[in-house]
């Protein structure tokens, strides 16, 4: 699907609220289908696996699905696979072909304690949920929480190797969603904005708001970063029952001004500066919206803050 620029931008000015209100709606349904995907595939297992690459909106689409099952009688748990990191060894830790640590790699990820989790909640057997602390970059030694499901129960365990195949291969009973910001944006059939570059733009904002990363730091990190999806995610996006397109018509509109700061700075020499240079004009042709007029539940909360989801 691609979104039309000169149809985001009329309504941008001609009617923002309906705008913004018919693309919550829209997604909204997408969530709805999905919760009904989940709850159709109980009898098979309650443990669903959402992947997507970095900032597609994971954490607020599975509390949106939760929400739903929640209306269908189905009690949710959500856990993100970055509590089952493990602790960082340099002499151990897969590295980039710079010879950096490769964070972007499953091999970070203790695969056999999460298929032993998968395992011992679906026979209804309860399991202590890891801690992993990204300051230290090491797992502590207290669980984040411990975790039994009863009938009628569902966890959902988000994060960007979730499809992997040392997952999927091992639990093919377990309900499957890949979730991305995929729909580019067009003016006259021509592609003046990138969905790769919507999931940049998110990332770069979110991290300058609430990571207190410098916009330079997030976008020198992205050709690693699309490196590892290349490599690590998208190989396994087919294994999914279910993609689910998280991009929203009116987004850039909303992040448009501290988008357009954060890009004007764009640091040379970096990995993939020719591209990168092009999405400061582009984010130039769409007009703005008063992120103050963004709806509370929102998926762009997430990226601008501000929303009821925790985060």
């Amino acid at each position: 699907m691609a979104f039309d620029l000169r149809e985001i931008n009329y309504r941008t000015v001609a009617d923002p609220a309906g705008f913004m209100a018919e693309s919550d709606a829209n997604y909204a349904c997408k969530i709805s289908r999905a919760a009904d995907m989940i709850s159709e595939n109980l009898r098979r297992s309650p443990i669903v696996l959402l992947s997507g690459p970095s900032g597609s909106g994971k954490t607020t689409t599975a509390q949106k699905i939760e929400s739903e099952l929640d209306k269908r009688g189905v009690h949710t748990y959500t856990i993100s696979m970055d509590n089952y990191f493990r602790t960082v060894d340099p002499a151990t830790a897969p590295r980039t072909r710079e010879g950096d640590i490769d964070f972007e790699s499953p091999r970070c990820l203790d695969m056999e304690l999460l298929n032993e989790h998968f395992t011992a909640l679906s026979r209804g057997e309860r399991i202590c949920v890891p801690k992993y602390e990204f300051a230290r970059q090491m797992r502590v030694l207290e669980p984040s929480k411990t975790l039994k499901l009863k009938k009628d129960e569902i966890v959902i365990f988000e994060g960007i190797h979730a499809l992997n195949d040392e997952i999927t291969a091992r639990h093919p009973e377990a309900f499957k969603l890949y979730i991305s910001a995929r729909s580019n944006v067009e003016f006259e059939g021509k592609v003046v904005f990138k969905g790769t570059w919507m999931r940049l733009v998110r990332r770069t904002v979110r991290d300058k708001l609430f990571r207190a990363y410098e916009p330079a730091k997030t976008i020198a990190m992205w050709a690693n970063v699309r490196r590892g999806e290349k490599l690590y995610i998208s190989p396994f996006k087919n294994k999914a029952n279910l993609m689910l397109d998280t991009a929203l018509e009116y987004e850039l509109p909303v992040m448009n001004s501290v988008a357009t700061e954060l890009f004007s700075a764009i640091p040379e020499g970096i990995e993939r500066y020719e591209e990168l240079k092009s999405v400061l004009p582009a984010l130039q042709l769409f007009g703005h919206i008063d992120e103050a007029a963004v709806a509370a539940d929102s998926l762009v909360r997430e990226f601008i803050g501000g929303g009821i989801y925790e985060q």
